[in-house]
């Protein structure tokens, strides 16, 4: 039996996005288990709800994560509006989806670079990241923010865009569109890229579901489960079909998430073609008495909230469950057996926000 060694990875690492940290247990190169450790950044964002009224904590919800703010605002907004019975305004609502669209495309993009970065491929690295300043240029017009956009409210959204901006945001994801389908070209068809990630990492369709994975990394395993089929929000109104993949390795779930960027695309042209006109936002009067179950699809994967209210400014309980907490179970199964050179690499597969993971 070969000598077992435990070596640390993160929560600092060239590679590594965020602090994730793992104690990986080591057969010669092979990785025999992986012991996640949680809890290095934790910041008690929930025990902020005892401080800041109902109304505020969107902001609060907001700083969660970063690159997935917008959806974070708007899962809390969703969870208190169905406690209070408030209905936002049909623009309102594709506003929002709009945007939590936008935010896909450039969450996506932001990994596709890193994930470039990692296999030392710097000219596509810096191509994504081209690509991804123009979304953020869309976020700065219409927001006034480029990371975290406070444009989200109870009872709807803070600012409208108009006619001419919806048609020239409509332009600048057509030219995005022809961008990327030769960036993206890159990580579907090289050879060194399907190398790396071929039959790396795979996690089978019965480990996926019966471990708890969510988003990309259960839909490249052969499921088809996508929250925003449940039709919250302007979904309902918009043609959408979950993207899914059969293998469960890095290259699937990399195709993944390069197929949800062009059908985000889709998605926004599309709802800017149907988008009513009506305010935005609705008068917020009283508190929220009772409690709520609301569950998103971040660009990471299904997010949920739980909220409770006793009929004060202040609620009782804010709990969030996110993306990156469901998949390190996962991440756990796939890195056992794997050579200690393909960690970093699965460990971005899974796009990990530590940042989300430790509240």
């Amino acid at each position: 039996m070969a000598e077992r060694t435990i070596i640390p990875f993160g929560p600092q690492h060239p590679v590594l996005p965020e602090p994730i940290h793992l104690d990986l247990v080591l057969e010669d190169e092979k990785v025999v288990e992986a012991i996640p450790s949680i809890g290095y950044i934790h910041r008690g964002l929930e025990l902020l709800t005892s401080k800041n009224e109902f109304t505020e904590m969107v902001y609060v919800a907001e700083r969660i994560c970063g690159i997935c703010s917008f959806i974070h605002g708007m899962g809390y907004c969703q969870a208190v509006e169905e406690v209070m019975n408030l209905q936002v305004p049909p623009r309102g609502v594709y506003l929002r989806t709009i945007w939590s669209e936008l935010s896909r495309i450039h969450s996506h993009l932001l990994w596709l670079g890193l994930a470039a970065d990692a296999f030392g491929f710097e000219n596509l690295f810096m191509q994504c990241w081209r690509v991804r300043e123009l979304v953020l240029d869309i976020f700065e017009e219409t927001t006034g923010g480029r990371v975290i956009f406070g444009v989200c409210k109870v009872g709807g959204v803070k600012r409208d865009i108009d006619k001419d901006t919806l048609q020239k945001i409509s332009g600048v994801l057509d030219s995005i569109n022809k961008d990327l389908r030769e960036t993206t070209n890159v990580f579907i068809k090289d050879s060194s890229v399907k190398h790396r990630l071929c039959g790396v990492g795979v996690l089978s369709k019965e480990d996926a579901y019966n471990l708890g994975a969510v988003g990309p990394m259960l839909r490249a395993s052969g499921h088809s489960l996508d929250t925003r089929s449940n039709g919250y929000a302007a979904y309902k109104d918009l043609s959408f079909q979950p993207a899914t993949h059969h293998d469960g390795d890095c290259y699937a779930r990399s195709a993944v998430r390069i197929e949800e960027i062009f059908q985000s695309i889709f998605m926004i042209k599309e709802a800017i073609t149907k988008i009513p006109d009506s305010p935005v936002d609705i008068k917020v009067v009283g508190a929220p008495q009772g409690e709520s179950f609301m569950r998103l699809e971040q660009p990471r994967g299904e997010v949920m909230y739980y909220i409770r209210g006793n009929g004060t400014r202040f609620l009782e309980r804010f709990r969030v469950r996110t993306p990156t907490f469901a998949n390190i179970a996962p991440l756990v199964q796939i890195l056992k057996g794997c050579d200690l050179a393909d960690v970093a690499t699965i460990v971005l597969t899974i796009d990990p926000c530590i940042s989300c993971t430790e509240r």
